[in-house]
């Protein structure tokens, strides 16, 4: 292992160690782009930045690369070097942190093609206590397209110690105070999107979001994470996050504090722990791994249907890629333009989240270097996963060249 710097792991000096590879099956054009691919993630992670990596890639519906490097356990920045080193593999589960509110997303798509709610019905026809200080206009689209005005816990502090109580999440929710009336701009709700989705989805459908993902979704499908946290006994099962690299520079910082309520050092250490993992937060705490977020971004590029499950119909997914929104920078991806359609983040030419020129792809990010996507253009479904969480640091571009990389070899 090469020497520790600070905020950077031990980067393995025989990469193929770290290695696992788990079931492929490219055909003979595909077999050289896959490995161009690898060599870009391979780059990546001698950045140092990231304990571990998971690549998941299916094309024309055949899984063409699916690899992990790295280690799951006993190999962040804080970890002392006798630490036990336990190597990640392609079934190892991960916190994917915002990448939640795509599958998220399709759950309310779904229950709004089947009659259960309607985009332009308001949140307080659901939440009756929902509002004050103007929210009574406040409507669903407003909240999936992140127009709702209330990106952040503007108002009584809430206490994340009571966050899975339904009846105290609502009680705050009606005390959120808007920074601007409905539907009047775009800012990216990090964390109250969550409890608006799972109480929205919970008064809506007669039983919780979780229950309605794996009823409907999941458990037809056979999957065995990607839900909203996991139960008490699966917590040692998944592998943390770090904060790693340097502090994001102070402004950057100050406003992630505002966002989500602490800098990002403290919101990873807060990720980890069983409370934050055993709860049902829709915009946040989905356990995943690349694969299975492949397999369900492979759901969305078929138009909403897999293996004989049809989740939604094709008309709901090209009405919900529609972009609502102007091209503009967004606090969603650090400033970068970035467009939207009806919860859903879009690719686009220059800016996109699923690599360049990559215009029909969509899906979600999550925190840091995390992203699921589906590119109907090049019958491409896609999902990176990661548990680096990088402050500042010199190779932050090795990310995106990742992702540009995987959009030229599967041109259309």
């Amino acid at each position: 292992m090469s020497s520790q710097l600070h905020g950077r792991i031990r980067v393995a000096d025989d990469l193929p160690a770290v290695t696992d590879i788990g079931d492929e099956d490219p055909t003979g054009t595909e077999r050289a782009a896959v490995e161009r691919i690898w060599h870009f993630a391979e780059h990546w992670y001698r950045a140092g930045m990231h304990p571990a990596i998971q690549v998941c890639i299916r094309h024309n519906g055949t899984v063409v690369l699916n690899r992990a490097i790295g280690h799951g356990w006993g190999n962040g920045p804080a970890d002392p070097p006798d630490a036990e080193q336990v190597a990640v593999s392609t079934d190892t589960p991960f916190c994917v942190y915002s990448t939640a509110k795509a599958i998220s997303v399709t759950v309310v798509h779904m229950l709004i093609e089947r009659g259960v709610m309607a985009l332009d019905d308001r949140v307080c026809d659901y939440l009756p206590t929902y509002t004050s200080h103007g929210k009574d206009r406040t409507t669903i689209r407003h909240v999936l397209t992140h127009s709702a005005g209330v990106p952040v816990f503007r108002g009584p502090r809430f206490d994340l110690r009571r966050s899975e109580d339904s009846d105290y999440t609502r009680e705050m929710l009606a005390q959120l105070k808007p920074i601007h009336r409905p539907g009047f701009m775009h800012i990216y709700h990090a964390l109250t999107w969550g409890p608006l989705v799972r109480e929205l989805v919970g008064a809506a459908a007669g039983k919780g979001i979780r229950e309605v993902l794996a009823d409907e979704i999941l458990d037809p499908l056979g999957f065995r994470w990607t839900n909203y946290g996991v139960t008490e006994a699966d917590v040692p099962l998944i592998a943390p996050s770090h904060a790693t690299g340097t502090p994001p520079p102070p402004a950057i910082e100050g406003a992630f504090r505002k966002v989500v309520g602490g800098t990002l050092t403290q919101t990873i250490a807060r990720s980890n722990t069983p409370q934050f993992l055993t709860g049902v937060l829709p915009s946040s705490n989905t356990v995943s791994t690349a694969f299975e977020l492949c397999r369900f971004a492979e759901m969305l590029r078929r138009g909403g249907e897999l293996d004989g499950v049809r989740v939604v119909n094709p008309e709901t997914l090209r009405s919900a890629v529609v972009q609502q929104r102007r091209l503009r920078p967004d606090i969603a991806t650090g400033g970068v333009p970035l467009r939207w359609g009806t919860g859903y983040m879009l690719g686009s030419r220059r800016f996109g989240p699923f690599g360049r020129n990559a215009s029909a792809a969509f899906g979600h990010t999550g925190l840091t270097n995390i992203a699921m996507w589906a590119d109907p253009e090049r019958n491409l479904s896609a999902a990176v996963v990661s548990s680096g969480k990088p402050g500042s640091h010199p190779e932050a571009k090795r990310y995106p060249a990742l992702l540009d990389t995987i959009a030229e070899e599967f041109r259309p």
